[in-house]
């Protein structure tokens, strides 16, 4: 049973996000930070963006940010290219768990951190006018943040 996206573009608001990008492979992230910034103007929302060295980073990079209370969700980008070793698998696995981790003590995450076995899957993904995997981080990110003003909302009428 296949069930509708929501659609970021129907959730205005008035959200700041913080946008985390792991420079390793930069023209990737420059096309995953351009649909994310697309995603988040037609939003109405607001970002900032901060570049970190690698994937496993970006987690930390939250858990800092989120303790600021400046950010209502942010935006994971990155890409992690399977290489000769076993190197791939953990920091594409780790930096997942990292993120989803941080999802559970309820930040508001869009992970837009790709896991590819070469570079040009990797730019078919980023490319805003192919997949648009950073454009749809940051669409997940804006409706966890309408899910939990939502939520929030709901429970001060109770």
């Amino acid at each position: 049973m296949k069930t509708d996206k929501p659609k970021a573009a129907a959730v205005k608001t008035k959200a700041h996000l913080l946008i985390i990008e792991a420079r390793f492979y930069g023209e990737i992230c420059d096309e995953l930070a351009k649909g994310a910034l697309a995603a988040i103007e037609r939003a109405g929302a607001t970002c900032e963006r901060i570049a970190v060295p690698g994937a496993l980073e970006v987690p930390g990079a939250i858990a800092i940010a989120a303790g600021t209370k400046r950010f209502d969700g942010f935006v994971a980008l990155g890409c992690v290219l399977r290489g000769e070793t076993s190197h791939y698998d953990i920091v594409a696995n780790e930096s997942a768990r990292g993120l989803v981790d941080l999802t559970m003590k309820g930040l508001c995450i869009g992970n837009g951190i790709l896991t590819c076995e070469n570079e040009a899957q990797a730019m078919a993904r980023a490319r805003t006018k192919e997949m648009d995997k950073g454009g749809g981080a940051a669409e997940a990110a804006l409706v966890m943040i309408r899910f939990k003003q939502t939520i929030g909302r709901k429970a001060k009428r109770r």
